[in-house]
């Protein structure tokens, strides 16, 4: 490979686990906006993507990441990964806003719809998730990736296990 194509990209992040223990002292959605103002980091997960938090509300979670040309894959556009990764994030946030201190969530499942081929010349990309059925067990969630055009480009649904660790 010709040093004239090589490029880099340097990811950096705070280790995830204080910050894991002290979601536990805090409602999810004080814990989500206390990221959202930078009090708390946000996961190491959001520094490989570019994930920001955009907001947070009860059963709400919006977030925005810019894809480059690192999240490619090999014919030319975004992998699907990114988008995957960007929809999961706001499914799993938007039910943490929704859980009491002490209570976490994993995901069960996420079925993801892609819609549209993203490249770098799509720009910053929006992901909103929306708890559909909030619960004690299980909660239901539905997100979408959105340009800035508002051109819908993938679609989600998931279920969260909810539990006391």
């Amino acid at each position: 490979m010709s040093e004239l194509t090589r490029q880099t990209k340097t990811i950096s992040w705070v280790d995830p686990r204080p910050q894991a223990e002290q979601a536990m002292t805090m409602s999810g959605l004080d814990y989500l906006r206390a990221m959202q103002e930078g009090t708390i980091p946000p996961p190491p997960i959001a520094s490989h993507i570019g994930l920001e938090v955009v907001d947070v509300a009860e059963g709400l979670a919006v977030m925005a990441a810019t894809p480059d040309e690192s999240h490619y894959n090999p014919i030319g556009s975004v992998h699907g990964g990114f988008s995957a990764t960007l929809l999961d994030s706001v499914c799993g946030c938007a039910v943490q806003t929704t859980l009491p201190a002490g209570t976490a969530y994993t995901s069960l499942d996420l079925n993801v719809s892609f819609l549209r081929a993203i490249t770098v010349d799509t720009g910053r990309v929006v992901a909103t998730g929306r708890v559909t059925k909030p619960g004690s067990r299980a909660a239901f969630v539905e997100a979408e990736i959105r340009d800035t055009d508002g051109r819908l480009l993938a679609t989600a649904t998931s279920t969260c296990l909810v539990f006391q660790p």
